[in-house]
């Protein structure tokens, strides 16, 4: 009994995180259950998440499934993508100085900064009227 190969990544972006597993196959992604399409309802966020695979060639030979939790549907798709990059680490070391390059590897570090006290969000202040 033949085995098919899984390749797992953990992606993570603002408050989102995904874990992402790629399955050898046709290029069907499935977010939470739900077609990619449906689930994210914006193009602009379809093509990036499918950036890695065209980076280093191997677009539709991969079936993506992603489980997404916390933070917005961009921060999750910005997820889904650093875990899909990880993930194809696992497929070929190879692969790794043009994900780098591109910069897939990377964590985003920016996340929203915490409010402050005397202050109506983290940086603005209350409004100020003289009279």
């Amino acid at each position: 009994m033949e085995r098919t190969a899984k390749y797992y990544g953990t992606g993570r972006r603002k408050s989102a995180i995904a874990k992402v597993w790629l399955v050898p196959g046709t290029g069907n992604v499935t977010i939470n259950g739900r077609p990619m399409g449906e689930y994210l309802g914006r193009r602009t966020l379809e093509t990036l998440i499918l950036q890695p695979f065209e980076a280093v060639n191997v677009a539709g030979q991969f079936d993506v499934v992603a489980q997404a939790l916390g933070g917005g549907i961009a921060g999750q798709a910005g997820a889904i993508r650093h875990g899909i990059s990880k993930a194809l680490l696992g497929v070929g070391e190879d692969m790794r100085p043009t994900l780098r390059r591109q910069g897939f590897l990377t964590r985003d570090p920016r996340v929203k900064e915490r409010k402050k006290y005397g202050r109506k969000r983290a940086r603005r202040g209350f409004q100020f009227s003289k009279r």
